[in-house]
C-alpha cells in the first residue's frame, strides 16, 4: 500500500525493528521467523438517555514472533516494544521451540508465494473525532430514537467509535509487508412497551472505513426504534414446517457455516460435515461465491493473507460447486495441497445473487417465517445438525402478519445449502462477506 505521509515516521521504524527481529531470532539459532508488529488506537463513546456513560481511549501495540528450529516451532507475543521485551519475547520462542515436537508442515508459507504487487486499496480515512463531537452524535442518535413513539420507553444506548490502526509483517524470506486502515461506527438500541409490561428491544447500527460514509446518525437511531416497535406483541408458533428468510447479516453466518467447514484446520482434523467436499456439488447451479481482496474500501482487503501469501481472486463456489478449500500454509501441507492465501481467513467473500430484494424475497416466499435474530450456539461443524433460537416474522401471502418470539428453527446444513432458494439484492457491505437475505426451502419451526 501507499504509506500515508503522517505514517511514514511511524512505519519505518516499525519495518526497522521487524527486520532487526528477524535478524536477530536467525542469529539465535532459528533456521526461519517471521514477526508482526502493530499499533492501534481508537475512541468508543456510549451515551445512555441523554447521559455520558463512558468514554474510552485506547493505544495498543503489540508484537508477535514465530520461529522454527528444525521444523520445531515456538510463538511468544508481548505488548511491551521496548528493547527488553522484543529480547526476552525473542528468547521465550527460541525456547519454546526448543522443546515441542517437530512437525514436517512447520515452516513459512513458500518464498515464491510472497505478495509483489503492492495496491493502495484505499482503506485509510483518518478524521479526527474529538470526544465532544462523538458525544454530540451519540446524543443526537439515541434523541431521534426516543422520540420517535411514546411506546419507546428506555434506551439501552448509543454508540459511537473510531479506530486507526497499521502493522507491519516481516519473515526471513526477506518480505515486508505492510497495512493501515480506518474503522468507523454509529449504534443505538432501545426498548419498546406496548403497556402490557411485555417489552422488547432491537438495536441498528453502521460501520465504514470512511467516516463520511456513515449513515446519519437521527436515522440510524429512528432505525432501531422502528426494529424495536415492530417486535411488540409477539406470538409464538405452533410446530410446522415452513420456508425461512434470513437477514442479510444473518446470511453472513449462513455463509461462514460452510467457510468454517471447508477450512483446512477443520479438514485436516476429520471435524468438518464437508469433508473431502471439493469438486462437489453443495448448493444450486445459480450460486457463485468468489473472494475479491483487491475492493476498494472493503473491511475484507487485504493484499497478502497473515503469512505474507498474495492474495487473488478466486472462486470458493463455481455453480454450486466447492472449488477449493480455505488454506494456510500449515493445513495446505497437511493435505498435500497449496496455500490458497487465507492464512487469517477469507478476504471479501461476495456471494452473488438471483433475486431482488426484501420485498421481492418476501413475494417468493409467500408463506413462512422471516428470521431476524438467532440465539445460541447450536450449530455441530461435524455433522451439520443446526438448531438454533429465533424471533421474527411470520409471513402470508408475502406480507408481515405478526412478530414472532421463543421459536427454534432446525435442520441440516448440507440441505439447507442444496435446496437454498434465492440470495437476495439486500447486500448488507458491513463486513468481510457480503451477502443478500437467504430465502431457504423447508426448515422445521419448533414453538410452543
Amino acid at each position: 500500500m501507499t504509506i500515508p505521509f503522517e505514517l511514514r515516521a511511524e512505519i519505518g521504524a516499525l519495518q526497522e525493528v521487524a527486520v532487526d527481529v528477524v535478524r536477530r531470532a536467525r542469529q539465535a539459532g532459528a533456521d526461519q521467523a517471521d514477526v508482526g508488529l502493530s499499533v492501534g488506537q481508537g475512541l468508543s463513546v456510549n451515551v445512555r438517555l441523554g447521559d455520558v456513560e463512558t468514554i474510552e481511549h485506547t493505544l495498543d501495540r503489540g508484537l508477535s514472533l514465530t520461529v522454527y528450529v528444525n521444523q520445531r516451532k515456538g510463538s511468544a507475543s508481548s505488548a511491551d516494544l521496548s528493547a527488553k521485551s522484543i529480547q526476552d519475547t525473542l528468547e521465550q520462542a527460541i525456547a519454546i521451540a526448543r522443546h515441542t515436537e517437530a512437525d514436517a508442515c512447520h515452516g513459512l508459507a513458500d518464498a515464491a508465494r510472497m505478495a509483489k504487487q503492492d495496491l493502495d486499496l484505499k482503506l485509510w480515512f483518518p478524521f479526527e473525532l474529538s470526544p465532544e463531537a462523538a458525544i454530540a452524535l451519540g446524543k443526537r442518535c439515541e434523541a431521534a430514537g426516543l422520540n420517535a413513539d411514546p411506546r419507546i420507553t428506555n434506551s439501552e444506548g448509543a454508540g459511537v467509535s473510531a479506530s486507526q490502526s497499521y502493522s507491519v509483517y516481516a519473515n526471513s524470506h526477506g518480505f515486508v509487508g505492510i497495512e493501515a486502515g480506518t474503522s468507523y461506527s454509529v449504534s443505538a438500541s432501545f426498548v419498546a412497551d406496548a403497556g402490557d409490561g411485555l417489552m422488547e428491544r432491537d438495536y441498528d447500527y453502521d460501520a465504514a472505513r470512511d467516516f463520511s460514509k456513515l449513515k446519519d446518525a437521527e436515522a440510524i437511531g429512528l432505525r432501531a426504534a422502528e426494529k424495536s416497535l415492530r417486535r411488540l406483541q409477539p406470538r409464538q408458533l405452533s410446530t410446522r414446517t415452513a420456508k425461512v428468510l434470513l437477514t442479510p447479516e444473518l446470511t453472513r453466518g449462513f455463509v461462514s457455516h460452510l467457510a468454517s467447514a471447508v477450512a483446512g484446520g477443520a479438514q485436516y482434523r476429520k471435524s468438518s460435515f464437508l469433508l473431502g467436499a471439493v469438486g462437489e456439488k453443495l448448493l444450486p447451479d445459480w450460486c457463485h461465491w468468489l473472494e475479491k481482496p483487491h475492493l476498494e474500501g472493503a473491511f475484507g482487503s487485504a493484499n497478502f493473507d497473515a503469512e505474507g501469501v498474495a492474495t487473488e481472486n478466486q472462486a470458493l463456489i463455481e455453480s454450486g460447486v466447492l472449488a477449493r478449500y480455505v488454506l494456510g500454509s500449515y493445513s495446505a501441507r497437511k493435505l498435500g495441497l497449496q496455500s490458497t492465501g487465507n492464512a487469517g481467513g477469507l478476504h471479501n467473500l461476495i456471494v452473488a445473487s438471483n433475486a431482488g430484494g426484501h420485498a421481492e424475497l418476501l413475494r417468493e416466499m409467500g408463506t413462512g417465517f422471516w428470521v431476524t435474530e438467532l440465539m445460541g450456539q447450536g450449530v455441530n461443524g461435524v455433522t451439520g445438525d443446526y438448531s438454533r433460537g429465533a424471533a421474527g416474522f411470520w409471513v402470508e401471502n408475502g406480507e408481515l402478519c405478526y412478530p414472532v418470539s421463543e421459536v427454534t428453527i432446525a435442520g441440516n446444513l448440507r440441505a439447507m445449502y442444496r435446496d437454498l432458494i434465492a440470495i437476495g439484492s439486500d447486500v448488507d457491505y458491513r463486513g468481510s462477506i457480503r451477502t443478500g437475505s437467504a430465502l431457504l426451502s423447508a426448515m422445521t419451526i419448533a414453538g410452543g
